[in-house]
């Protein structure tokens, strides 16, 4: 789903011949009303009174929209105000049920082995990504032509991105689902909660990915315009840029998982914090192709390690039934600060005149907001539990010499060998 559809919405949007503030919107509004609605995940899980019900529907419903995302071409003028319509309607489904869901995985993994297992599983799930991806980028290439001609291509994409995440809507019927014990309301409500934020360290935590979140987003929705508008990219060109990040993270997902079991999230995201803003920086310095790929390259290596450490944050400074209720406080936050962050973007490209590419302007401007918020926010997070402690020179090591002698292909093996037999011994009914 996410190598055929989800990469290429953005380059959709490009071929309908979004503006840079359309472009703005639709990389954040989506994803800004999916988080607000997180509010409503608990009431609806109430509802269901099934963590597995409420991810299924949900999944169900978010397939589907691919239908009319595939189709918004036929909708004369108004085309790119209705994919970023069917595009919101996508993200609410997927987003709405992500606190269940992640309730749901807390209870299924241990402790001791959580960032081993998720870094596994996003590293094998990023495995297929990156080669749907390419084979996306092939399909587009092949239909590259008039508009209808380039339409085919784009519906061909969509429907299999459509067919994959039914798919996976099979397996997660599979997957057991421990009994959901709600506990008794600790009446801290989401007003209350903002007031006692800054006391407590998941507080903190989640103020730090709200004002990163804001810092990257004034970037973020740019990145396809820059590449597809102003250095001219054909789609193969595209696809092999994003590929380099999308192979990265798969690699090194399971050397972060590793130092993460080891060394404590702490750590990790404070090195990843401190590397993370580099990304929007180096943008400046070259068009090259090559170039462009080995800065992805080193994007999917540090946002491996970022968004692991922080996704395993919660479940360390949190009980699973409490998860839904501060993941989606969390998520709301976020989509506010992304939203603000990408209309802030648009409004800087469209009156930039300093920078020969009006884009230039946007990627300075989150590099430096994205250090200031890491020397703000993460000397005041603390570890939640006891773990080894190691200079951040050699971690870095460790993770790089890691990666190199360890490569994607001998850990989905190992992981194949190891954990099928972990996983049997389990009691699960």
């Amino acid at each position: 789903m996410v190598g055929f559809g989800e990469s290429f919405f953005s380059a959709f949007a490009v071929f309908l011949k979004a503006t840079n503030l359309q472009l703005a919107l639709l990389g954040s509004l989506p994803l800004s009303i999916g988080s607000i609605l997180q509010l409503s995940s608990e009431k609806l899980l109430n509802f269901f009174g099934s963590r597995k019900k409420f991810v299924a529907v949900s999944v169900l419903l978010q397939a589907l929209t691919y239908i009319p995302i595939m189709l918004v071409f036929l909708f004369s003028t108004l085309n790119v105000y209705h994919i970023i319509f069917f595009v919101s309607l996508y993200f609410i489904f997927g987003m709405i049920s992500s606190t269940a869901w992640s309730s749901w995985m807390g209870e299924l993994v241990s402790q001791d082995e959580r960032g081993y297992y998720f870094s596994k599983r996003n590293s094998i799930a990023g495995f297929i990504s990156f080669f749907s991806l390419l084979i996306a980028g092939y399909i587009l290439q092949r239909f590259i032509g008039n508009p209808e001609t380039q339409f085919k291509g784009f519906v061909i994409i969509f429907t299999l991105a459509l067919l994959f995440r039914l798919m996976s809507l099979v397996y997660l019927l599979r997957k057991y689902e421990p009994v959901y014990r709600k506990t008794k309301d600790d009446d801290n409500g989401f007003i209350n909660f903002l007031y006692k934020a800054k006391e407590r360290d998941y507080g903190i935590l989640i103020l730090f990915l709200c004002f990163m979140n804001f810092s990257v987003f004034i970037a973020a929705p740019f990145f396809a315009a820059y590449m597809l508008y102003d250095l001219k990219l054909t789609y193969i060109e595209y696809t092999i840029v994003l590929a380099g990040a999308v192979i990265s993270k798969n690699i090194s997902m399971p050397v972060w998982g590793r130092a993460i079991d080891k060394y404590g999230n702490r750590k990790i995201l404070t090195l990843a914090g401190f590397l993370m803003p580099l990304v929007s920086l180096l943008w400046l310095f070259s068009e090259h192709v090559i170039y462009l790929v080995f800065i992805q390259i080193f994007s999917g290596f540090i946002w491996a390690g970022f968004e692991l450490s922080t996704f395993s944050s919660f479940f360390d400074k949190l009980m699973p039934n409490k998860i839904p209720k501060y993941v989606s406080y969390s998520n709301v936050l976020n989509g506010i600060a992304l939203l603000i962050g990408a209309f802030l973007g648009g409004l800087i490209v469209k009156y930039n005149s300093f920078f020969w590419s009006k884009y230039h302007a946007v990627f300075l401007i989150s590099a430096f907001l994205r250090y200031l918020v890491s020397f703000i926010f993460i000397p005041k997070l603390r570890e939640g539990r006891e773990v080894t402690s190691v200079t951040y020179p050699r971690l870095l090591l460790n993770l790089v010499t890691g990666i190199t002698t360890r490569g994607l292909v001998y850990d989905v093996a190992v992981f194949g060998r190891k954990n099928v037999s972990k996983f049997k011994k389990r009691n699960f009914p």
